[in-house]
């Protein structure tokens, strides 16, 4: 950390962040010639130097290693991108000599302490600066939050350090201690943060009262599961436990403060199928909306009432600066992705009568969830992927994809947080709080919403009913409720960065990431397959010889067919020591007193 400090010392700047339709991201006077001497004097003062914080938040320049390691690449349901996660996909996670992560959660931390420390010295009243304290604490708890899910527990600091603090060489806390510092902070932040109808136009973009809520109950349902299925089996030596387990405690206000911010109607689902230029695609555009030039119905951001937490961007003022267009098209999907979209009658591929099978590239998007024709690009399935070319599963990309923007230029805000995960943390902290009980109407509160959305039938107890008998498992019917919960949590959040962290809480990790990665279905001798050539003739073949991982069967209505491998499960050694990072040996060098994660 000693290094972290000095860096931190030298680095400091006042940065102003952006929202659209405002001017408080433009800097108005060097900031660089600022001293105490004449900062943090107003509550003006205040306002402006926490504007910098918004640079934290997950974002197109993410401080957090890069937008394209938060969109589920290397997990099950997506190939690799440029070997981003290629270790943790595969389990081969080595100790790095530094980690940006670490680094930068922690001097960002650093800059929100100081905020802290000027305001006890503030002349005014407290009360003029209540709202940046109150984002001060939130920003303190999103950095927390992103370490104790990549490290676990980690040295909680609360004071801006100088070289000479003692607590360069402190311990490592534990998560229960880390989880109680953001749950406290959240609360700090909740308390102080003004609700969005008070947001003025000038200000939007900065945090809501119900966007804390919001984080709050993220946080709650990730401890909650991660301590009712993976409970200290990953924590460092020494490490302590909770008095008690607080599962319980957790879920109860994660459905609480979910319905808050249902029932007070400040956000909903950008939903604008019912126009006919919009062919059920607002899944499709919400994540590319710019402009009314950006959408078939002439949208623009500001019909954009999902995202409750988001980093807000703009072409000319504040571009993304990344070639998302092309790094997106390239993240293509896995076999086991593609099924998981039910058919229109709300049921699995595996048993409704609506599937229309695997023997044409063209027939298994019929009557299917619109989230699959609004993720995966249709055209490359149909044309080139055709061909199945060493390399590509045969299910390019296009969520993120903004058409009417050139190379550099695509500048969608970021869903940081958005109604939908609200409604998905909902339906979920219900049915884990009550054994995996939900009624129709909690249904149809939340989840139902997204269904709705994606022009798929309403999830009910019958339809689990249904679920269970046709598929045959031996699962209860709450675990089968459970299960579909969670296939419409994966779905709708896609791309969205929650794919590792889900799969670790629920403590299913280990056996979903040692599977192969699947691709395009080639049928065998009794199910052909019908694929066609560059110059658009039928043909049966495919590049078979440049698979090295041949194929493999999975289970359908038409019995076993074969699929090809884009990855052989031999390659493939997660365990449970790979649920958290290994803290960087920089870190562990500077400070013997940091314990390494275990199996590191």
């Amino acid at each position: 950390m000693k290094k972290i400090l000095y860096t931190a010392l030298l680095s400091i700047t006042l940065t102003f962040g952006l929202s659209a339709c405002s001017d408080w991201f433009l800097d108005k006077e060097p900031q660089d010639e600022r001293t105490d001497v004449v900062y943090f004097k107003t509550a003006s003062q205040f306002k402006e130097y926490t504007a910098g914080f918004y640079n934290q938040l997950q974002g197109w320049g993410s401080p957090y290693g890069g937008y394209a390691a938060f969109m589920d690449v290397a997990t099950d349901l997506s190939g690799y991108l440029n070997n981003i996660h290629n270790d943790v996909g595969h389990g081969n996670i080595l100790v790095p000599t530094t980690d940006v992560r670490w680094d930068n959660c922690y001097k960002q931390i650093r800059t929100v302490n100081i905020l802290f420390e000027k305001a006890e010295n503030y002349p005014g009243s407290q009360e003029e600066i209540k709202q940046y304290l109150a984002e001060a604490h939130f920003f303190r708890a999103y950095n927390y939050f992103f370490l104790l899910q990549f490290f676990g527990g980690v040295p909680v600091v609360t004071i801006p350090l100088d070289v000479n603090s003692p607590e360069l060489y402190g311990v490592r806390n534990s998560r229960y201690e880390v989880v109680n510092l953001i749950l406290q902070d959240l609360d700090h932040a909740i308390a102080g943060l003004p609700k969005e109808t008070l947001i003025s136009s000038a200000d939007k973009g900065r945090i809501s009262y119900h966007g804390a809520e919001a984080f709050k109950a993220r946080v709650l349902l990730y401890e909650a599961t991660w301590r009712k299925y993976v409970g200290i089996s990953t924590d460092f030596k020494g490490s302590g436990g909770p008095v008690t387990d607080q599962v319980d405690d957790f879920l109860d206000e994660a459905i609480r403060l979910c319905s808050e911010i249902i029932d007070d109607n400040l956000y909903s689902i950008w939903n604008h199928n019912n126009l006919s230029g919009m062919k059920d695609l607002s899944y499709r555009y919400l994540f590319c909306l710019e402009d009314a030039t950006t959408n078939p119905v002439g949208m623009t951001k500001e019909s954009n009432k999902e995202f409750i937490i988001k980093s807000v961007y703009d072409e000319n003022i504040k571009p993304g600066n990344v070639n998302l267009n092309q790094t997106v098209r390239k993240m293509d999907a896995s076999r086991k992705l593609m099924d998981m979209f039910l058919c229109s009658d709300g049921l699995p591929v595996e048993i409704s009568n609506e599937f229309q099978g695997y023997a044409t590239p063209e027939a298994e998007f019929l009557n299917r969830d619109n989230r699959m024709k609004s993720i995966i690009d249709m055209d490359t399935q149909t044309a080139v992927a055709k061909e199945l070319k060493t390399g590509t599963s045969g299910y390019g990309n296009k969520k993120f994809v903004c058409d009417a923007r050139a190379n550099l230029k695509e500048s969608p805000d970021y869903p940081v947080l958005r109604l939908a995960e609200i409604y998905l943390i909902y339906a979920e902290a219900v049915c884990e709080r009550n054994n995996g009980q939900i009624t129709d109407e909690q249904l149809n509160y939340s989840i139902n919403k997204l269904r709705g959305r994606a022009g798929i039938a309403n999830l009910t107890n019958a339809l689990v009913d249904k679920i269970k008998a046709g598929t045959g498992t031996t699962k209860s019917k709450g675990e089968v409720m459970l299960d579909e919960i969670r296939r419409e949590r994966t779905i709708e959040l896609y791309m969205e960065g929650f794919r590792f962290d889900d799969l670790k809480r629920w403590g299913i990790a280990e056996n979903e990431l040692n599977e192969s990665r699947l691709g395009t279905v080639v049928g065998s001798s009794v199910y052909p397959t019908t694929f066609v050539d560059a110059s658009g003739n039928a043909t049966s073949k495919y590049l078979r010889n440049t698979y090295i991982w041949g194929e493999e069967q999975i289970d359908t209505q038409w019995g076993k067919l074969n699929c090809v491998v884009i990855d052989g499960k031999t390659n493939f050694n997660f365990s449970r020591s790979n649920y958290l990072w290994p803290l960087p040996q920089q870190q562990i060098s500077l400070n013997p007193s940091l314990v390494q994660n275990p199996g590191y």
